[in-house]
């Protein structure tokens, strides 16, 4: 039978999800990630191992910066020295950043706290699971950067088949069908602008111009 251990470790929870969806169900990710975490905690209770009851959950937070509501309180309990150890699911719920990562590394280093990811069974006391981790985050980075230039091929792709990809309407077209097209009425309206700029030739004059006849 293992001896308790008499010096109590104790451990933030910390999660985060990227997006809003699937968050209004009664069980979503961060539950997840948190029940995760909880067993594993519970599994290292002979080692005096215990989940702090505050939660330090960041629902739609992206992963590559630290301006997280959840995340700073989380280093001003660390600071306060309220925390022993900091729970993830996985490492890219903390960070996906290298840059980011070597920041909070560092805060936690000043305090001696140890980072655990339930999934990657690693943590920061060791160069081994230094290393780990290093390895872990430039593989999420890597993911994150192809995920940005994906998005990127994919509206130049839908830009040179003459779809809209979103923002302002330009004036004197409407969207039909994910395309912009010529609305007629519009169109009016800027065939007059470009008329008028070349009669004064001075945008200055043509905005005073549009102000007075509008």
């Amino acid at each position: 039978m293992k001896k308790e251990s008499s010096k109590q470790i104790r451990c933030a929870i910390y999660t985060r999800k990227s997006t809003e969806h699937g968050l209004e169900l009664e069980f979503n990710s961060l539950d997840a990630q948190r029940e995760a975490c909880e067993s594993y905690i519970k599994s290292q209770a002979s080692q005096g191992w215990q989940a702090l009851p505050n939660r330090y959950d960041d629902p739609a937070f992206s992963g590559g910066n630290l301006d997280r509501p959840a995340l700073k309180q989380l280093l001003i309990d660390i600071e306060a020295g309220k925390v022993d150890v900091v729970v993830v699911y996985k490492i890219d719920r903390l960070t996906r950043s290298l840059a980011d990562f070597a920041k909070l590394v560092e805060a936690f280093d000043a305090k001696a706290i140890s980072v655990v990811a339930v999934t990657q069974q690693f943590n920061t006391t060791t160069s081994m699971g230094r290393l780990t981790l290093n390895v872990l985050l430039s593989f999420a980075q890597f993911e994150r950067e192809l995920s940005s230039e994906r998005v990127r091929d994919k509206i130049a792709a839908s830009r040179r088949k003459g779809k809209w990809t979103g923002g302002s309407v330009p004036l004197g077209y409407k969207i039909i069908e994910k395309k912009l097209v010529v609305d007629p009425q519009e169109a009016e309206t800027v065939r007059y602008i470009f008329k008028r700029y070349l009669e004064l030739k001075s945008f200055g004059q043509l905005v005073e111009d549009r102000r007075g006849s509008g």
